[in-house]
């Protein structure tokens, strides 16, 4: 399989530059022969982790860039923890649709303590790669749909790319129609 061609990305196969992802991330590509096999990474300046400022800094897409947030559902004392997975012109649907898939009376975004706590991931690089097993990933079916997308690799200091079909093949992962696009006007 030939490395991909991401805007102005420097893409390696994440074996050569296993320093460039937090453990839980390492991990599940050192034991998911499938994933690992188009798992490509890049160093990027930590300034520029966040979406917007990436998209702009290496000519990305919108639609080339998945963001996962880490949501937080509670039905009376039972919480329920998910990682969420939409493009980046897309917002997740955490009132409705995650909320549903949940089956809370209450969801938001998890606290960033809590989010970093339970992944072992830096906040503004947390992936659906490598977060705990009992948890559901709801990915959007867009992501699927994606050649490739960028995602946290559980450091601010780069990112990973996968097929955007891989990440169907997640542990816990479910698609479905989890977030809405944002329009741009």
């Amino acid at each position: 399989m030939s490395t991909p061609v991401l805007g102005s990305l420097a893409l390696l196969p994440y074996r050569d530059r296993p320093d460039l992802l937090a453990d839980p991330v390492q991990a599940v590509l050192d034991t998911d022969a499938g994933l690992a096999r188009a798992a490509y990474v890049v160093a990027i300046d930590p300034d520029l982790a966040d979406t917007a400022a990436l998209t702009e800094a290496y000519d990305l897409p919108d639609e080339a860039s998945a963001n996962c947030v880490v949501v937080l559902g509670r039905r009376g004392e039972d919480e329920r923890l998910a990682a969420c997975v939409a493009l980046a012109d897309s917002r997740v649907d955490v009132n409705k649709a995650v909320r549903k898939r949940l089956d809370v009376r209450k969801c938001s975004f998890a606290p960033q303590e809590r989010a970093v706590g339970e992944t072992g991931m830096e906040y503004g690089g947390i992936t659906p790669v490598g977060v705990p097993a009992d948890w559901p990933v709801l990915v959007d079916r867009r992501v699927t749909e994606s050649d490739w997308v960028v995602l946290g690799s559980g450091l601010r200091r780069s990112k990973l790319v996968l097929a955007g079909s891989a990440l169907a093949d997640l542990p816990g992962a479910e698609i479905g129609d989890f977030a809405t696009v944002v329009s741009s006007a």
